[in-house]
């Protein structure tokens, strides 16, 4: 059968013509590698573990751009962020752009928008060291994506003081909850009213946590302080400074905030963070079993880009660089409706752009305009064993800021990402991207050793580079690329 189709046949072949419930839960910068089901040994998250176990679980899923911003502005529109010169952040989504709202609305689709939406400029918004002015102002009526319920805000980075709006209301309000908690509070409420609803819906619950907060209080207090007490083990490219040039704050014993403590120390509430998004996500199970939402209802885990968290020296906060901590995210779906499915490890690489036409795949609604990414659904039921493309590109497009903290305000990368190995180039906008990494991920998953100049691969390495090259074009990609391995370069003015 077509998943496009209106009329969805089971497995036991009969046929259901009402489109399923979708429920996105996104998280905020959440490497995928932190999840126990991806192979932590530190922490155990049984409950979004068990939705993997149900599921689909995709183990190569990238975000494209590994930045709040552009993931989110991909998320809601299906392009690369480098059609629209999307920056790391302080960026302004214009009304015009066709959203994932619109599709679903049009499709008779009940659509809710509930947190965190960073795509209204938030950062523009912010006194310096202060995230109050941002999360007391509203995003208008017309900027919010056309999501018919909005119970959202732009940005806090306070997950004890924080505020939401609810639709056109310009009022803030307040919940005296930490804000993990809070939200999926506020999603169960609002989704227990749509239980006999003759209307399907598409939820986004997008929570801030275990993105690191302005300032030390990072977890509620019990799950805090059993952390702080606990001791971790460390992957092996912990704190280990590369051997060639890789831009960025680096972990320093003479750095009041940003030595090995301190990194410390935030690792572990970082893990204190997934474990209160992980009993929420148990939380928001339970509900759709005791509601009876469960069966109609396809569930999608994922976060927006992952964190360095030491690994590579860089200071845990940072993403922005393409190795695997930053870019690797979880992608999780699961579908009550096909058993078959479950329990099932998808390998492909998968990037930000397939998520919109997946989900409308999900929903069996056509796609009305052309897309980059792709379906995942043929992968997903099995119709197909394999994508038919190689890998997925990444990219870092500019950074508006400018400091130690902003590692690609003057230098800017591209890379292509396989199942096995992922390239990259780095340059600034004059002399272009030349070739700057070569990961063999399989024998090096920690990519604690560039094989860029390594002669045994460097057929792979050519190969990679005009992949990366043909995908510069094709999306129309600005980047500017340095002649390499006797291809022309793109976008050179100067010769």
């Amino acid at each position: 059968m077509s998943y496009l189709s209106n009329t969805i046949e089971l497995e036991n072949g009969m046929k259901m013509s009402k489109k399923p419930n979708i429920l996105i839960i996104l998280s905020d910068q959440l490497r995928r590698h932190v999840l126990s089901i991806y192979g932590d040994p530190n922490l155990s998250t049984p409950n979004i573990d068990h939705l993997a176990k149900e599921g689909v679980r995709f183990t190569n899923a990238c975000s494209t751009f590994p930045i709040c911003v552009p993931f989110r502005f991909t998320l809601q529109t299906g392009e690369y962020a480098h059609s629209r010169f999307v920056p790391a952040i302080e960026w302004r989504m214009s009304p015009a752009e066709r959203t994932l709202a619109d599709e679903f609305n049009e499709a008779g689709y009940h659509t809710i928008y509930i947190g965190k939406w960073h795509l209204y400029g938030g950062h523009a918004l912010l006194p310096k060291h202060s995230n109050k002015k941002a999360n007391k102002t509203p995003v208008p009526p017309e900027h919010q994506g056309r999501w018919q319920k909005w119970l959202g805000f732009e940005i806090a980075n306070d997950f004890f003081d924080w505020y939401y709006f609810e639709d056109d209301d310009p009022t803030p309000k307040k919940i005296d909850r930490y804000q993990t908690d809070g939200l999926f509070d506020l999603a169960i409420d609002y989704l227990g009213k749509q239980v006999n609803s003759e209307k399907p819906f598409l939820c986004i619950l997008s929570v801030e946590p275990p993105h690191f907060p302005f300032g030390y209080k990072f977890a509620p207090a019990d799950l805090a302080e059993k952390w702080r007490k606990k001791s971790i083990i460390f992957p092996p490219n912990y704190a280990i400074q590369d051997k060639y040039k890789v831009p960025g704050l680096k972990i320093t014993e003479d750095h009041p905030n940003f030595n090995q403590k301190d990194s410390i120390y935030r690792l572990k509430q970082y893990y204190a963070m997934v474990e209160n998004l992980d009993i929420n996500v148990g939380r928001m199970l339970d509900f759709l079993k005791e509601t009876g939402l469960k069966e109609d209802t396809i569930v999608l885990f994922m976060s927006d880009h992952g964190e360095m968290g030491g690994a590579h020296n860089i200071i845990n906060i940072l993403k922005d660089h393409p190795f695997e901590e930053s870019i690797g995210i979880p992608l999780i779906i699961y579908d009550p409706r096909r058993s078959k499915v479950r329990i099932k490890v998808i390998n492909d690489s998968v990037c930000a752009e397939d998520l919109y036409p997946t989900l409308l795949g999900l929903a069996g609604i056509d796609l009305k305009d052309k897309k980059p990414g792709m379906d995942l659904t043929p992968l997903i039921y099995g119709e197909i064993s394999k994508l038919p493309r190689e890998g997925v590109m990444l990219e870092f497009v500019h950074d508006l800021r400018v400091g130690a903290f902003y590692p690609y305000h003057e230098v800017y990368w591209r890379g292509f990402r396989t199942q096995r190995y992922k390239y990259t180039v780095l340059g600034d906008a004059s002399r272009g991207g030349k070739p700057w990494q070569f990961f063999d991920l399989e024998k090096d998953p920690y990519e604690m050793e560039n094989l860029i100049n390594n002669p045994d691969y460097k057929s792979e390495i050519i190969h990679l580079h005009k992949l990366l090259r043909d995908q510069l074009v094709k999306s129309r990609d600005h980047y500017v690329l340095a002649r390499a391995y006797g291809m022309e370069g793109l976008n050179l003015w100067r010769h």
